[in-house]
């Protein structure tokens, strides 16, 4: 009787192991397959197969928490019908050929954490609406075609720690809510044409490690305040059309040692600030 008891137990447990996703979560996986020409993928569904052997998708119980199908060969758009995977905590898809705009319906994600579109080929502007996802730790929209502005919403996602939209062609002003986000540990917003000055502000961002403005076409004076940041490890804000003089410190720090452009479309290195503080020597 024991034996056969152990048995039943093996039997349910390897069939709850095997549960079938929730319907309507397979529908949407369905939808992310036709959409994006699922029979050329690298590593492809079998979808006569149980949810849970597909490549790249995790489950918790019958719903769907991770899609992470990144450098996998989707060719075509993004269906709104993601969204409707409520439980999702991750969304990877870096490295595909994804293309059409980012789908505002995405703000129903409200349970993700990481959010990864870089490296496709994406256009239109970043959705204001990504401001509604309130768990976002990462954010990697880089090395794709996304044109307007950063929107100021993106200051309400006080989660946020990696900020990534380099090489896209992001235009107007860094948000003065960008600089609220206290939690930010990268910021990455080089190779665009942002324009204006950076904020003193920037000193709210304690927590910040790698700050990358480089070849935008932010000027003004370099803020001093950039020297508050006792956790900066790497920051490259050359090549863009700040001026004035700036400390030895920030110019060490700079990777390309403040190197800007000047009215005259020239290469200058910012000048050094005369130190106020001087080292003591030994009379010894």
């Amino acid at each position: 009787m024991k034996n056969i008891f152990t048995l039943l137990l093996t039997v349910f447990a390897s069939v709850s192991m095997m549960a079938e996703v929730s319907v309507s979560d397979k529908k949407v996986l369905l939808k992310l397959y036709a959409a994006t020409n699922g029979e050329n993928w690298n590593t492809k569904w079998n979808l006569s197969s149980p949810v849970s052997t597909w490549y790249g998708i995790s489950l918790e119980g019958n719903k769907v928490v991770s899609i992470n199908l990144s450098d996998n060969n989707l060719v075509g758009e993004l269906p709104s019908e993601i969204a409707d995977l409520n439980d999702l905590r991750e969304l990877n898809l870096h490295k595909n050929a994804i293309s059409g705009t980012i789908p505002t319906s995405l703000k129903k994600l409200t349970e993700l954490v990481v959010l990864d579109l870089s490296f496709n080929r994406l256009t239109g502007t970043i959705p204001a609406s990504i401001g509604e996802m309130n768990n976002l730790i990462t954010l990697e929209l880089y090395m794709n075609r996304l044109s307007g502005e950063l929107p100021s919403q993106i200051g309400n996602l006080k989660h946020l720690e990696t900020l990534a939209v380099f090489n896209n062609e992001l235009e107007g002003e860094i948000p003065s809510t960008l600089y609220e986000v206290a939690t930010l540990k990268t910021v990455l917003l080089n190779s665009n044409k942002f324009t204006g000055k950076l904020s003193p502000a920037i000193a709210n961002l304690k927590q910040l490690e790698n700050l990358s403005l480089f070849e935008n076409n932010l000027e003004g004076q370099v803020p001093f305040e950039l020297e508050k940041l006792n956790s900066l490890k790497e920051m490259n804000i050359s090549y863009n059309h700040f001026n004035g003089l700036i400390s030895r410190k920030l110019a060490m720090l700079d990777m390309m040692n403040m190197k800007m452009i000047n009215d005259k479309g020239v290469a200058v290195v910012l000048g050094i600030k005369m130190d106020i503080e001087r080292p003591l020597v030994s009379e010894d």
